[in-house]
């Protein structure tokens, strides 16, 4: 046997050994996406739901707890014998602390981001004993669409002559969360009471509103 029959003998070895390593690699990442990959895209959708939420969440009370006075906002009219007439709201004032909440929102959340969070595989896998150990997925996120700012309020009795009002700010907007191999569009929700009083006067036979479907803020996404 010749030394070129031997290293054709060679090469031939090799490249076999090259193919089944190739269709190994193939078959485990085919598993691997139909078995793992919608777990793991389920735990990244639920861990950036939940930052998004806490990122939303502390804009509204940073920004209303700072700018928001009821008495200054709502102005309440009465008749001469004290019955309530109309609730006047200063949307301007509203607009404005709306359209703060959705523009720290959306930089807090690109902030995140950018920078993503790290998630062990044994979590994702939900083994408990190796919950915080093994590699981590890292998981990215894009604000995408509109941050959506809007207001409702709801009145209820509070007894004799008195009302109580509610009013609530309800932001919505959607990221994309990227893991590696997959993303996937997520809507965030979230409504929070922002004022509650008791208004105290004489309750009309009709049911007191206070209208503020023209009151809110839409703040688009430059990557959009």
């Amino acid at each position: 046997m010749g030394v070129m029959d031997i290293n054709n003998k060679i090469k031939g070895k090799i490249l076999i050994i090259i193919a089944i390593v190739m269709m190994s690699f193939t078959i485990f990442i085919y598993i691997f996406d139909k078995t793992t990959m919608p777990t793991v895209m389920t735990v990244a959708d639920s861990e950036m739901r939940a930052k998004a939420t806490e990122i939303v969440n502390k804009a509204i009370i940073d920004e209303y707890s700072n700018q928001f006075n009821y008495d200054e906002i709502i102005k309440v009219d009465k008749d001469s014998v004290g019955n309530i007439v109309m609730l006047k709201a200063d949307t301007l004032k509203m607009n404005k602390i709306a359209c703060d909440v959705a523009l720290k929102s959306q930089k807090e959340l690109m902030k995140l981001g950018e920078v993503g969070i790290k998630v062990p595989i044994g979590y994702i896998t939900r083994n408990n004993i190796l919950s915080y150990y093994g590699p981590s997925v890292t998981i990215k996120m894009q604000p995408i669409g509109h941050v959506e700012t809007k207001y409702s309020s709801e009145f209820e009795s509070a007894g004799i002559n008195q009302t109580r009002h509610k009013i609530y700010v309800k932001v919505k907007t959607t990221v994309r969360v990227f893991i590696p191999l997959k993303s996937n569009d997520i809507e965030v929700t979230n409504e929070v009471p922002i004022a509650e009083t008791i208004i105290v006067g004489k309750t009309p036979n009709t049911a007191v509103q206070l209208d503020l479907n023209g009151t809110g803020f839409k703040l688009g996404n430059s990557k959009e």
